[in-house]
């Protein structure tokens, strides 16, 4: 599928190009305490001509087949580009967690180490967070590793997206 750069999109995100548009696939999921599971996963980025990406995720915990079996994580957010490949990411998740991530992007290369995290009274608390995206074979690759107050920093959820 051919990608064309939108006319309008602010210079800034020229580097970030590559990743507007809808990505769906399926992904893999485990932690200590939950039994490893499998994941259908839409990914949307998006713009407006300002110098930022829009950026939604929406999961579902999905069976052997692919059937979807329940909905699961969800998350939105705004993906800032900065000066020297810097990249600022502001997220919130419907489950009471709010984070900022700050990382480098290097072509279609995108590595974010969490920077703050805020959890609502009631939400889990996650303290530290790794993500890496990137461009592999035309599809968009997705890594979450994340440490919380009882388990240190170690692979949480991976998934290949292709692009819809």
């Amino acid at each position: 599928m051919a990608f064309e750069i939108p006319a309008d999109l602010h210079p800034d995100l020229l580097p970030l190009s590559w990743l507007l548009g809808t990505w769906r696939g399926r992904g893999h999921g485990e932690y200590p305490g939950i039994a490893p599971f499998e994941f259908a996963q839409e990914v949307v980025f998006g713009h407006d001509t300002r110098p930022f990406l829009t950026y939604y995720s929406r999961a579902w915990i999905v069976d052997a087949d692919g059937e979807i079996l329940r909905p699961a994580g969800s998350e939105t957010g705004f993906w800032r580009p900065k000066p020297n490949n810097t990249l600022e990411v502001v997220l919130s998740h419907a489950t009471g967690i709010s984070e900022g991530w700050v990382g480098r992007y290097d072509g279609a290369k995108i590595q974010l180490a969490m920077d703050h995290a805020y959890s609502a009274p009631s939400a889990k608390t996650v303290t530290e967070g790794h993500r890496l995206y990137g461009l592999v074979e035309g599809e968009l690759f997705f890594a979450y590793d994340m440490g919380t107050p009882e388990h240190e920093l170690q692979p949480h959820l991976w998934a290949t997206l292709p692009r819809a």
